[in-house]
């Protein structure tokens, strides 16, 4: 795998550390896009400067993850947000009340949407702010 691989994989799945550490390395001409993620074994990066990429966010990654909350016994909404006490704020103000419940899935469930099978990652793309509800679901029975 090459280091460019890595990299477009850490903005994917949101891995902040990961991200910063490679962009450090490349910005320091340590490492390139082209070499393979061995070298990343190879070299070392000053810690502190990471850290302070990582604090300033400068890459502006902002993990996003999906939360069922449950309103009453068969009815959940499925809520984007970056903690489980987001997902319950932006839940409770937006219903008046609290949740039961509050459980984080993965993004990578699949659902039916339609005729369609999509993942919360691919149904993540369709907002361009958070808290945000995904959707809602009715247990029958």
């Amino acid at each position: 795998m090459l280091v460019k691989e890595l990299y477009e994989d850490s903005f994917l799945f949101e891995e902040s550390t990961l991200a910063h550490y490679i962009y450090h390395l490349l910005a320091e001409q340590k490492i390139s896009l082209e070499d393979d993620i061995s070298k990343l074994d190879a070299v070392q990066g000053d810690n502190r400067k990471v850290a302070e990429l990582i604090r300033k966010n400068v890459l502006g990654i902002h993990k996003v993850r999906i939360y069922s909350l449950k309103m009453n016994k068969k009815d959940f909404f499925f809520i984007f947000a970056s903690s489980p006490q987001e997902a319950i704020q932006f839940f409770t103000e937006t219903f008046q009340r609290s949740p039961l419940n509050c459980h984080e899935y993965p993004l990578e469930f699949e659902l039916a949407r339609g005729k369609e099978v999509v993942t919360f990652r691919d149904m993540r793309k369709d907002f361009e702010s958070f808290p945000a509800i995904a959707g809602w679901f009715e247990r029958v029975g």
